[in-house]
């Protein structure tokens, strides 16, 4: 894959929006099951095993956790905006502009160890 020469404010948003991506995973794995309240539920035990699946009630999102998972999903959208609508992509065009993209994607990843 070539190398691009991104402006220094498109890799600043794709970082920010993998920050704001990540922040908003690890805050979403500590919310309720659902977002309402919802009762719990068991199920018969499968045929050939001793697994009952089952979850348990549910409290539903409270106000503030509704509000951040908004802010979260405000901040990526404005992020994503920012990103799809920069000028740098009107130098590109056709498949570079795929390739750019992927790219940018990845700007920000680290290698796996000495020799990558």
């Amino acid at each position: 894959m070539p190398a691009y020469d991104f402006p220094q404010d498109l890799l600043d948003a794709q970082a920010a929006l993998e920050a704001v991506h990540a922040e908003r995973d690890a805050f979403a794995r500590s919310l309720p099951v659902s977002t309402e309240p919802l009762l719990g539920w068991k199920a018969d035990k499968k045929l050939h095993g001793d697994y009952r699946p089952e979850k348990p009630d549910s409290p539903g999102y409270t106000p503030e956790q509704a509000e951040r998972l908004a802010g979260y999903r405000a901040r990526i959208l404005e992020l994503t905006t920012q990103i799809i609508t920069h000028p740098y992509w009107a130098t590109l065009s056709g498949p570079d502009r795929v390739e750019a993209r992927t790219a940018l994607k990845h700007a920000h990843d680290t290698p796996a160890g000495p020799d990558a």
